[in-house]
């Protein structure tokens, strides 16, 4: 048992980034050894594969989890740490906390956006997202002339269109400028797989994200954990690694908010699905100990109450200020600020929010590393816009052209938000 929580926790919540100072509500990405995106990295190491040396997890974390033949990574949308504690604490999943006391749990922040569509792309790149492009929820492609969902693949303002920036000339199999993770396992004779939801198991993010990667969709959590449960047992002893990806838990939270008791009975649900599903017939198998499972998560979520001021649609003034409506987050806007606008657009939102949002130029935050280290890909700058928001407390925009319902959101840097567990142990 290795149990970093008290130790990494008061560095996470007080380090800073150089030449960015946000205030004390505010955790930085902590890229150098202690954030998803030095998970990818640290697969690669486990499983005896070359490649983002320089980008694993701490020394540390790296000497209390060794070596594995097989890894299985899941990750579970919107489960931030504090959530995840309380939710064990309460014996909401008790399996997590048998877990957890046999193996090796740390803290972890996100990535910046704390967002799925740029998380999920620096967990299947090791980049981050000034590397990968994928910079938020919506972002504006200057090359398609389109505002995009970056999870739906579809033109942001349409309904029922997913995957239609196809049509536009986008092919989420060529879109991103790094190497995807599947490939580069494959080199070196790691297969790995993919559990995900039928619903988006062939989406076009999946595309994105899934090359050389063998797909197998699944229902619900029971047949998640027995699909599972049976692929190990017939597959061979060589090297791989499965990736599952589980969504509810950020849908409920956005719709009800991450207190509601739908969310905490959701990941009870879950967990029990696991538990006699998956991890009780495999210790009367004796089967523990061939597989390493790491349980993570993309992000938190805040809650943010129904605030009628946050809703753009009654800020005129200001939208006649941009080019277009905001894109990136409800939690993290992204400007584009019409010429010689840019005091007056300043102005208006320290008036009408006062202490609300942090406002930094894109360069500021490119410079600073807030969006990951390494090369910016050249089209990052242009997709960040003029001005970019980072919000305090559960400050948020809705600018969408429809009624906001959201009670709880993510894309910003608090503490619900950036805060993620990472838990490691052998099934």
């Amino acid at each position: 048992m290795a149990d970093f929580l008290e130790r990494f926790l008061p560095d996470l919540i007080s380090s800073r980034l150089p030449g960015l100072e946000l205030g004390e509500d505010v955790v930085y990405p902590a890229y150098h050894g202690r954030s998803l995106l030095n998970l990818p990295a640290t697969i690669l190491h486990i499983l005896g594969a070359p490649g983002f040396q320089e980008r694993t997890l701490d020394a540390i974390l790296l000497e209390a989890i060794g070596s594995a033949r097989r890894v299985v990574l899941l990750v579970i949308d919107a489960l931030g740490l504090d959530r995840f504690i309380s939710f064990t604490e309460q014996g909401l999943g008790a399996v997590w906390a048998s877990l957890r006391a046999e193996g090796v749990f740390a803290p972890l922040t996100s990535i910046s956006p704390s967002t799925t569509a740029a998380a999920l792309t620096s967990l299947w790149t090791g980049a981050g997202p000034a590397e990968h492009g994928v910079l938020a929820y919506e972002l504006w492609l200057k090359e398609y002339g389109v505002i995009a969902n970056m999870i739906t693949h579809s033109v942001m303002s349409y309904n029922g269109d997913a995957g239609g920036l196809r049509r536009a000339g986008f092919k989420p199999e060529s879109f991103l400028p790094v190497p995807t993770l599947g490939p580069r396992l494959l080199r070196h004779g790691i297969p790995s797989w993919a559990f995900m939801h039928q619903a988006i198991a062939r989406s076009g993010l999946s595309q994105m994200h899934f090359q050389g990667v063998e797909i197998f969709p699944y229902r619900s959590p029971v047949d998640l954990w027995i699909n599972l449960r049976e692929f190990l047992e017939r597959s061979d002893d060589q090297p791989s690694y499965v990736y599952i990806y589980w969504g509810d838990l950020d849908e409920l939270s956005h719709r009800f908010g991450p207190d509601d008791e739908r969310v905490a009975a959701e990941f009870e649900a879950f967990s029990f699905a696991f538990e006699r599903s998956f991890y009780e017939p495999r210790r009367r198998r004796r089967a523990q100990g061939d597989t390493l499972l790491i349980l993570t998560a993309d992000h938190g979520q805040i809650a943010t109450p129904l605030t009628p001021q946050n809703d753009l649609r009654q800020h005129g003034r200001l939208l006649d200020m941009l080019h277009m409506r905001p894109t990136g987050e409800n939690r993290l806007p992204f400007l584009y600020v019409r010429p010689g606008k840019m005091d007056a657009v300043r102005a208006y939102i320290q008036e009408q929010w006062p202490g609300g949002f942090t406002l930094l130029t894109p360069r500021e935050i490119l410079n600073a590393g807030l969006f990951g280290p390494g090369q910016v890909n050249h089209n990052s700058r242009e997709r960040l816009g003029d001005l970019i928001l980072v919000p305090h407390g559960n400050t948020y925009w809705w600018w969408a052209d429809k009624e906001d319902s959201l009670r709880g959101r993510h894309g910003g840097l608090s503490r619900e938000e950036m805060l993620i567990p990472f838990l490691a142990g052998w099934i």
